[in-house]
């Protein structure tokens, strides 16, 4: 008997989280409310709320449910790929591909994400989920590559790849070419050099700078 009811607890919850990005897109966050949420959806207020504390919940669901179909999208270059180049501008790109829907969106959200203090960012301890699962994507990225890298810069790499993603983010929110064209150009003009870094990394004579750049990340942590 449990597990049709886990069916339907779990339909019930698509479309809430379904309806609300759908009305975010149409309204924007600030102008949609729980009790639109849950009239769109078919819910009561209540069951709205039982599900998700509020517009905030359902937007770390919108962070889980976009981490999950990054992940699929990359799953095939991840299995096959092995250069390192190739397997960082792949994940890049499918990020752009799977989040082109929510564009617009994320352009009138991009003020709440923003802000240091605020839950929806991408750095505070409530997105903590869906960062630790990019990061996870990165470091899937760097352990299956073949290319020589410092042993230690491997080991921090993942990190500063996520970082480097969401500069990337950034100048997608901001991007107004149409399908995106620049946000995909810089992948491809900054990837390369990445890689090059990444490379010379292992040399005796970077290593040492390598050292002091990982040493500089460590200080500057949080």
């Amino acid at each position: 008997m449990s597990e049709p009811r886990n069916r339907g607890s779990e339909s019930t919850r698509e479309v809430i989280v379904a309806t609300a990005l759908r009305l975010f897109r149409e309204r924007g966050f600030d102008a949609t409310t729980m009790r639109a949420i849950a009239a769109e959806a078919g819910v009561s207020v209540g069951t709205a709320y039982y599900y998700f504390s509020g517009k905030e919940a359902l937007i770390q669901a919108y962070y889980d449910r976009a981490q999950t179909a990054h992940e699929l999208a990359c799953r095939e270059l991840l299995a096959c790929e092995t250069s390192f180049a190739a397997r960082l501008s792949g994940v890049l790109s499918e990020w752009v591909r799977v989040s082109e829907p929510y564009h617009e969106f994320a352009v009138k959200f991009f003020k709440h994400a923003a802000e240091p203090t605020n839950p929806l960012s991408p750095f505070s301890s409530q997105s903590s989920p869906a960062r630790e699962a990019s990061i996870g994507i990165y470091r899937q990225v760097v352990e299956g590559s073949r290319d020589r890298m410092d042993p230690e810069l491997r080991e921090e790499l993942p990190e500063l790849l996520w970082l480097l993603s969401m500069g990337m983010v950034l100048f997608w929110v901001h991007d107004t070419s149409p399908g995106c064209v620049r946000t995909f150009r810089l992948i491809e003009v900054t990837v390369p050099l990445v890689d090059r870094l990444v490379g010379l990394s292992h040399l005796p004579g970077l290593r040492g700078i390598t050292k002091d750049f990982i040493g500089a990340v460590h200080e500057l942590r949080p």
